[in-house]
């Protein structure tokens, strides 16, 4: 396991996962940073910078200019190695299976050798300190990166990754994760566990907005605004009207499917 300590980091810090090759998103996104004064080194990314939106390459232009750290997502494991799937792992049945054909193959005829070869080397776990806080980020779970971790899983699915990434780099104090897409905060033996959520796709809640974090004192999940109009246009321009599109505006998701039932409308 590829794990990159930034050291010590003061101040606040801006968690976001999720941009989804959503450009708009990720330019908003980009924006509150610089009016909230925070620098690259303490923007972090929990993984999937490309995925269902219409922007893959700007989209990573964006980000790789902007000088933030980026955890690999198994989009970027999948898209660095030319695979055929997303590696979400759903059944061939579920929506976001089927529907994950279409974006995909967006994505893979989007994404260039160098941006490839940027994936390939991205850590697959980032640790730091902040206010006396060991802190680790993963995108999924250790035992699998593509593991989904809900705000209504049981604690100890989140205390076996916990025990893993104290195996590998340590004990911490905080763990922060992606990948699921829903924000959240649990508090698991003691141990904070944070999913910053996705800036690239609302987290099925019907309203466009989607989300990130602040981690200063204490985190904080704050909304995120942005042009969802335009980024809805350019989905339907490049051919991906397949449900995702629709998903930025009304805010619910195409692939509820893949939701453990009790957060399923």
């Amino acid at each position: 396991m590829n794990i990159t300590d930034l050291g010590v980091l003061e101040g606040p810090i801006l968690l976001f996962g999720g941009p989804y090759s959503n450009l708009q998103a990720t330019e908003a996104l980009l924006a509150q940073a610089r009016a909230r004064n925070i620098p690259p080194d303490r923007m972090i990314c929990t993984g999937d910078v490309v995925a269902y939106c219409a922007d893959p390459a700007d989209t990573l232009r964006a980000i790789r200019a902007s000088g933030c750290v980026v955890v690999a997502g198994n989009c970027e494991k999948q898209l660095a190695e030319g695979a055929e799937d997303c590696g979400c792992g759903f059944d061939e049945a579920s929506q976001c299976s089927i529907l994950s054909h279409g974006w995909y193959a967006h994505a893979l005829a989007s994404v260039g050798k160098d941006d490839r070869a940027w994936m390939a080397a991205l850590p697959d776990m980032i640790t730091f300190c902040h206010n006396g806080r060991r802190c680790a980020i993963i995108h999924g779970g250790v035992s699998d990166i593509s593991r989904f971790l809900w705000p209504t899983s049981p604690d100890a699915a989140f205390a076996d990754e916990i025990a893993l990434i104290s195996e590998l780099a340590g004990p911490v104090d905080i763990v922060i994760a992606g990948h699921c897409g829903i924000p959240f905060i649990r508090n698991i033996g003691g141990t904070l566990w944070i999913n910053a959520g996705a800036i690239g796709m609302p987290p099925n809640d019907g309203s466009p907005q989607t989300r990130y974090v602040v981690l200063g004192d204490v985190p904080e999940i704050h909304r995120l605004d942005y042009d969802y109009a335009a980024a809805q246009i350019a989905m339907r321009a490049a051919g991906l009207a397949q449900g995702y599109d629709t998903a930025l505006a009304t805010g619910l998701w195409p692939s509820e499917d893949t939701l453990p039932p009790e957060m399923r409308r």
